[in-house]
């Protein structure tokens, strides 16, 4: 069985790195078009400018947006402790860098301390 191609609302990867940013915002959902809209601040063009050129970066800006011409690099996004690595896929176009790393882990118990609850004295301490 063949490999499915990859399309982003009807076109394949080729078109949308051909696209520009304008034409490329209208296939995008609202949140994402509006931010788009309204321009880049200094951190995300600083961070277009560099990916433009490396193939990896460290970044803190988790609300930029991942547009086509991302795709195979590698971004280290903070996730407030650490840089997590993301390398961007296909199906990552038009997400935000946040959305890739997550910044709250799972809760993991284990068992109630001493004196948590009645029961928990009559545990064996070692």
């Amino acid at each position: 069985m063949a490999k499915k191609l990859f399309t982003y609302r009807g076109k394949s990867l080729e078109e949308l790195q051909n696209m520009t940013l304008t034409e490329f915002a209208e296939l995008l959902p609202a949140r994402q078009r509006r931010s788009i809209s309204r321009g880049f601040d200094e951190g995300k063009k600083k961070v277009m400018k560099k990916l433009s050129k490396l193939d990896s970066i460290e970044t803190h800006v988790r609300d930029m947006i991942v547009l086509p011409q991302f795709v195979g690099k590698t971004i280290k996004v903070h996730n407030g402790k650490e840089f997590f690595p993301v390398i961007i896929q296909e199906d990552m176009i038009g997400c935000f860098f946040g959305e890739l790393s997550q910044t709250r882990r799972k809760v993991q118990h284990n068992a109630p301390g001493v004196g948590a609850t009645k029961s928990s004295s009559n545990l064996s301490v070692k």
